[in-house]
């Protein structure tokens, strides 16, 4: 089956790719295998939204195909729950991961937040190739580190310490993050449907 993912994020494609590795019957393509595809504006309240708003974008270019979309965030509690939605774009619309890191790290340290409790939170819609739609949520939890830690991973993955752990997600070998992370919990979820 061919499956399309609606991202260009490389680093997800990246953790897709290894996550469905076990379906060798899925030939795997993204959105930025396609000539022309401008991504939707992401202007969704919740994962959920956003994740359909990605997916139909695709769906409606591939409509013979199965096309997952996701949207993912970083809830910190003390924070009230931000950045969540606005993980991407957290430090402005067009900012790198470093930057939307530095942010967050700032505003518990300008806040005096005690509270470092936080969560990974993933929301995958599935379009199968008769258009029905699939969802699926994972969530990892842990907290805020008090600074940046490792190169592995992209994203928050440097200052998010998993519950039980002392090191950042970054830090950790990837084979943590494939079998634990919020993805990973969401993308199995998808594969146990796919087996019934």
């Amino acid at each position: 089956m061919d499956l399309w993912v609606a991202t260009s994020n490389k680093g997800k494609l990246t953790e897709f790719k290894v996550l469905l590795n076990a379906l060798p019957e899925i030939k795997f393509f993204s959105s930025s295998d396609l000539p022309v595809f401008s991504a939707p504006p992401e202007t969704g309240s919740t994962y959920l939204e956003n994740a359909r708003i990605k997916s139909k974008a695709l769906k409606a270019v591939k409509p013979e195909a199965w096309v997952l979309g996701d949207d993912t965030g970083l809830e910190v509690t003390g924070l009230g729950n931000l950045p969540g939605v606005h993980s991407a774009r957290y430090a402005g619309a067009n900012a790198r991961d470093s930057e939307n890191r530095a942010k967050l790290l700032k505003m518990l340290q300008i806040r005096n937040i005690n509270d470092r409790s936080a969560r990974f939170r993933c929301c995958i819609i599935v379009f199968t190739d008769k258009g029905e739609e699939w969802i699926f949520e994972g969530v990892m939890e842990g907290q805020i580190a008090s600074k940046e830690s490792g190169m592995m991973g992209f994203g928050y993955d440097s200052i998010f310490i998993p519950k039980g752990e002392t090191k950042t997600l970054a830090e950790l070998e990837p084979s943590f993050k494939n079998k634990y992370s919020h993805r990973a919990i969401a993308i199995q979820q998808f594969i146990q449907k796919l087996s019934h």
